[in-house]
């Protein structure tokens, strides 16, 4: 059995992180690995910081495509990987790289997760978080201001210029190929459950396919 790469896209602040780190944390010591695409945007150091900053970073053309493949197939075929991270505060990849080892479920959280045709092509199980508006922006607003350094009037700006907009163009329409959608994502303990269950179950299926393998 080939190593399992499982999807998870919704709207920003969705709660799509939260559910990628309950499944890797239950699924026990090197049983999962999670890629998360805001990793992969471009590196832009072409332009200077006003420009880069008032680019649409929810557009699937932000990310880095060609180094999201490559690195995905080396984990499929078991090699492990310097996952690039990102700096939100200056825009551009930061020099950090997080050595991502291969192992028999691989998450890839984001977004654009579905919307960029390349990747949808490599995932085998599709997660939808899907969460009132209201209560992503409220997220949205809390998480950028503490954790990314915006102020209110930046993060507004961007909300209504690129991150609604791309919402309704690319991350809303693209739950149509999701094979499950989980309202509130991790705070759906019921669809939580039966998540890890369905992981649990990849993971015991992988480990006895390398056991017979071996014989």
């Amino acid at each position: 059995m080939e190593r399992i790469i499982i999807g998870i896209a919704g709207g920003t602040a969705s709660g799509k992180t939260t559910l990628a780190n309950v499944l890797l944390s239950e699924s026990g010591k090197g049983n999962a690995v999670i890629i998360r695409l805001d990793n992969y945007y471009r590196n832009r150091t072409d332009l200077n910081f006003e420009k880069r900053a008032a680019l649409n970073y929810d557009h699937p053309d932000a990310f880095d495509v060609t180094l999201i493949l490559d690195q995905l197939n080396a984990l499929k075929n078991g090699i492990a990987i310097p996952q690039p991270t990102y700096d939100f505060k200056n825009h551009l990849r930061a020099n950090a790289t997080i050595k991502t080892n291969p192992a028999p479920v691989i998450i890839v959280e984001g977004i654009l997760t579905f919307a960029i045709p390349a990747l949808l092509t490599m995932l085998d199980f599709k997660i939808y978080v899907d969460t009132p508006a209201d209560i992503r922006v409220l997220r949205r607003v809390q998480r950028d201001i503490e954790e990314r350094g915006r102020n209110f009037k930046s993060i507004t700006n961007q909300y209504l210029q690129t991150v609604r907009p791309m919402h309704d163009l690319f991350v809303e329409p693209s739950k149509i190929h999701a094979d499950i959608i989980v309202p509130e994502g991790a705070f759906n303990p019921k669809a939580t459950d039966l998540l890890l269950t369905k992981v649990a179950s990849l993971v015991s299926e992988f480990h006895q396919a390398e056991k017979k393998k071996k014989k």
